[in-house]
């Protein structure tokens, strides 16, 4: 398997699963704008093999949702048009198209059936035969701004690891003996959500040691967060340590066939409310299946009288099992019936991802499967004003690439597409890939006065290319910016897009200025750290334009959805330490760790500074020659020195260095901290020291034979060398001959400094001296070279040296090992990613994008999205109005700000304060230009007068030495009045220039 194309998904589903799924066969029937969907996001995710089959040709409404069609493509069967570009995206996959009618020996060489295109007859007939032969059954639909999925995996059908989320683990504090034995853990409770039921097992426990041999155990949730467990009356007494760790189970899922779901279906929803509609929408597809048996068609787009025939089939249908509703609702059915003949690009893509994402449940058996059924709606889309819905004449088809969405929306409608101009920002990372089709499906920005501009300043990865499907092979290492542009233009040639390579933040606004904002329309987002989020936020608030923000994490996601004086604006942790907390202390990760996430920090924390931060110390010291001063900064010299008095001129050197540093971490030091706090060493309070959250450590004694040891000596003699640009060996077998030909560790330096214990404060005249004389040697050399951590390259023996470390100090500790894979996926930052999730929330994009573009709409209209997809979790909500704030009579909210004319000429500060409490009300305590203070109520007279007379935009340059871009329209200042509130925050004022 391909580990760095599928890196990010790896993190999602884990080795055993994509180990399936490579050996998977999956049979997908129909190919228009969903079932395109549904075979992108399987390719990119690696299955086994995927065979088409659309005997249909393609036809212009095809092209509104159908990415791999083009007006080339126009009478071709739509599987075989497809059948190219869908084996470019990914070159593992087999891919085949099946022409013949689907038989019953054809079904029975594939574990997964899809059925997206497909009559009601066919569903039943395929999906009955399904059933009783084992065969995974899945049927997909969308119809307008409605969709449906049915999912049918067997009456006994086992799901390996039912979530996403790793079993929990938490540290113990105490375990009583008694009956039942009561489990007190340590920190947070909160933060290890145990569960009544979960089976848990004990590791690591010192003196009531017969728990960590035991099978899995059940527990009860007390209400401080304890667990209660089985009779420990007859165990040894608890001294200290230990971990209790979840135990998954798996579990299993019992599905109907479709013929009997159809008359009693179970529903994802999350109320009765969605309950009932879900039910509505259930009998309006069964009705359209009926409207099409009937007169061979789909009713057409807005027609009145077929739509009349649908309501009244719906309302003939017999009622379902088990269910006590009341009439259909007529008017839900109406819209359904009226708006049913298009196809649109954002609900193909909600579905698509949606589907893909079952179609791995069913061969990986990773994650709860749907049960059974998913409905979904967006016709809030649609205007609430009956008066402002298109008419059968303004939907009427026109041969061209938009059909699918004119039949829903309308010319006019269309046309207003046409002429936005949206900032796509990181538009070339995985969201703004699947953005981006968007854009080019749906037809945005295509007119002469539209467009849309991609920032980005990304190359593209080969982890890339497993969810931004834009992209090829050749393309790694291009900018995605560019490479987005072109392949987006390809999808649709009319379309008008620019590419960016640099980013959109506060050094760059000569470029993202007023102008530039004077012409966009709306900004969509999807940034990965919170800083970036407020900034592009703070410029949409201040351009009073729409922002369309987006993420994912593995299968989880949002969409969101913030629009000027109608939502609240984007709310959010200034920055990740905000969202995670404080960073651990120091003492902690040296000293005292607990757990995996301190000795992870520990072991990336030694990699700094080892081969980064020792590299740029001692070439500043090359450069200016100045002595060796500062706790930290000789502390790092003595590790990077360590038992060698010369500069390392061979790979021999090397290897004696990292030897002697390994000694040095991991037997020197925690023998020297023994020396300080022996493991029996009692507290004044009676306790031991080393008890609750404090582990005893053990010194480990060097073994080449066993693979961490050898690891670490491997990477850490690699990337030495790397520092000082000699040659490094790979070649295990002479590395292991060279040790075995070296003195025993612990007689290499017998008075080597532990840098974890002895500060640079205690140490003697002549260590210093002996220091500063290594250092001066190091300096005659060529300038060493930091090494700066990479994640991706499995090469280059920066993760190696992390894993070896991590894994080292937790023997030291008695913590649990970490695997290679979780300690890429932290130290790397890398956020665990799949096609699936990314499709959905793009699609859900696309559909807050239709309403912001059709004109004013009511804040009901719109919606903020969350879902789980590996648990099936899917919530819709309107989003929150902006708060009102007041000030006396004056009222205003997030999205507002005071306006003044810089006039002509322009004004003074006297006359600008003047205005503000005749204009309204405002007694100005503070003037502001961001940190810099223009003016303080409190200041003496005399140096009020000074400034009183300035003109505004010259009072800003004396004080802040401020230029102003070409083209700037607004100058900002910020204000305090007398008499406000603590939490007042008034609206910034704009000086008009």
């Amino acid at each position: 398997m391909d580990g760095e194309l599928y890196s990010r998904q790896l993190y999602v589903l884990g080795l055993p699963a994509m180990q399936r799924i490579r050996t998977a066969n999956v049979l997908l029937s129909g190919l228009q704008g969903l079932g395109a969907e549904v075979a992108k996001n399987l390719v990119l995710m690696g299955v086994g093999s995927l065979t088409l089959h659309d005997p249909h040709p393609t036809c212009w409404a095809d092209l509104a949702a159908q990415f791999f069609l083009s007006e080339e493509s126009l009478g071709r069967s739509r599987a075989e048009a497809s059948h190219a570009p869908l084996a470019q995206l990914n070159e593992a996959v087999q891919i085949s198209v099946h022409t013949g009618d689907i038989t019953e020996d054809l079904l029975l060489t594939f574990q997964v059936v899809v059925l997206t295109d497909s009559k009601l007859e066919e569903q039943l007939k395929v999906g009955t035969f399904c059933h009783e032969h084992k065969v995974h059954f899945l049927v997909a639909e969308t119809r307008g701004l409605v969709g449906r999925l049915f999912c049918d995996f067997g009456e006994d059908f086992t799901v390996e690891d039912p979530t996403e989320v790793e079993p929990v683990t938490a540290a113990i504090q105490d375990i009583s003996q008694g009956l039942p034995g009561i489990v007190t853990l340590r920190g947070d409770t909160k933060r290890h959500p145990f569960n009544d039921g979960d089976l848990v097992t004990f590791s690591g426990i010192e003196g009531m040691v017969e728990l960590n041999s035991c099978s899995p155990q059940p527990v009860r949730v007390q209400k401080d967060g304890s667990l209660e467990i089985g009779d420990t009356t007859a165990f040894s007494h608890y001294l200290r340590g230990g971990v209790v760790t979840e135990v998954k189970m798996p579990k299993t899922v019992r599905h109907k066939s479709l013929d009997t779901a159809l008359l009693q279906p179970r529903v994802v929803a999350q109320n009765s409310q969605e309950v009932q509609r879900a039910h509505c929408l259930h009998q309006a597809f069964h009705a359209l299946h009926k409207f099409q048996q009937l007169h061979g068609r789909l009713p057409k787009p807005w027609n009145p009288v077929d739509a009349e025939t649908v309501v009244g089939l719906a309302q003939g249908l017999e009622p379902l099992k088990g269910t006590n509703e009341e009439s259909l609702d007529e008017a839900l059915l109406r819209r359904i019936a009226l708006s049913s003949a298009g196809t649109l690009s954002p609900m193909a893509a909600v579905l698509g991802g949606v589907t893909a994402q079952e179609v791995l449940k069913a061969i990986s058996g990773k994650f709860m499967p749907l049960d059974q059924w998913l409905y979904f709606d967006a016709l809030e889309c649609l205007p609430e004003d009956e008066e402002l819905l298109p008419s059968p004449e303004d939907c009427h088809l026109r041969n061209c690439r938009y059909d699918g969405q004119i039949a829903v929306f309308g010319t006019r409608f269309q046309e207003k597409l046409s002429h936005q101009h949206y900032l796509l920002q990181v538009g070339a990372g995985a969201i703004g890939c699947e953005t981006l089709k968007g854009f080019a499906l749906v037809g945005l920005g295509v007119g002469a006065n539209g467009g849309v501009t991609v920032a980005d300043m990304d190359h593209i990865e080969r982890s890339n290319l497993s969810r931004q499907f834009l992209f090829r092979p050749q393309d790694i290492g291009r900018p995605k910016a560019e490479v987005a542009v072109t392949a987006a233009q390809r999808l649709n040639p009319d379309l008008n897009v620019t590419s960016c390579t640099y980013p959109l933040d506060p050094t760059t606004e000569r470029f993202y200025g007023d102008n530039f904002f004077s012409r966009v329309d709306g900004v969509v987002a999807a940034l990965d750290s919170f800083e970036a989020r407020h900034y592009v936020a703070a410029r949409c608030t201040h351009y009073l334009k729409p922002l369309l923000e987006a993420g994912t994490q593995g299968t989880r996601g949002s969409a969101s959805v913030f629009v000027p004086n109608v939502t609240e604006a984007y709310k959010g942790p200034a920055s990740a330490a905000a969202s995670e907390g404080a960073p651990y202390p120091l003492c902690t990760l040296r000293y005292f760790p607990s757990t995996a996430e301190h000795i992870l920090q520990w072991a990336r924390d030694e990699f700094e500074g080892l081969f980064r931060q020792s590299a740029e110390i001692i070439s500043c010291y090359q450069q200016a020659g100045t002595s060796v001063s500062g706790i930290d900064r000789t502390t790092l010299l003595q590790q990077v020195v360590g038992v060698l008095k010369m500069r390392p001129q061979t790979w021999q050197d090397c290897v004696v260095w990292a030897l002697g540093h390994w000694q040095l971490c991991f037997h020197d030091g925690i023998v020297e901290l023994l020396r300080h706090f022996p493991f029996d060493k009692v507290l004044q309070d009676g306790t031991l020291f080393w008890s609750g959250s404090k582990r005893c450590p053990q010194p480990l004694q060097f073994d080449p034979n066993q693979d961490m040891h050898f690891l670490y000596v491997l990477a850490a003699a690699n990337l030495y060398s790397q520092m000082h640009g000699l040659p490094g060996s790979r070649d295990q077998t002479a590395l292991r001959e060279l040790l075995r030909g070296l003195p025993e560790p612990d007689s290499m330096h017998p008075n080597l400094i532990s840098a974890d214990t002895l500060t640079p404060a205690e140490l003697g005249p002549e260590q210093l001296k002996e220091l500063q004389e290594s250092l001066e040697d190091w300096s005659k050399g060529p300038p060493l070279k930091p090494v700066l951590f990479g994640k991706e390259d499995d090469t280059n023996f920066h993760v190696d040296f992390v894993v070896a470390a991590t894994n080292l100090r937790a023997q030291n500790y008695g913590i649990l090992p970490v695997n290679r894979a979780q300690i890429k996926q932290i130290v790397g930052q890398i956020i665990p990613a799949i096609a699936t999730s990314t499709a959905v929330v793009a699609g859900l994009l696309g559909l807050e994008l239709y309403k912001v573009v059709s004109g004013p709409r009511p804040l009901g209209t719109f919606r903020q999205s969350y879902l789980h997809l590996a648990e099936n979790y899917f919530i819709r909500s309107v989003p929150s109005a902006p708060a009102l704030q007041s000030f006396h009579h004056l009222k205003w909210t997030c999205w507002d700000r005071l306006k003044v004319p810089a006039g002509q000429p322009e004004r003074t500060l006297q006359s600008l304060l003047a205005h503000l409490q005749k204009e309204h009300g405002l007694k100005v305590k503070m003037l502001l230009h961001g940190q810099a203070v223009l003016y303080s109520a409190r200041w003496s007279s005399e140096k009020q007068t000074q400034r009183l007379g300035l003109r505004v935009t010259e009072l800003v340059r004396q004080v802040t030495s401020w230029e102003p871009e070409p083209g700037l329209r607004v100058l900002v200042l910020e204000l305090s009045c007398e008499g406000e509130e603590d939490e007042t925050a008034f609206p910034p004022l704009h000086y008009e220039l």
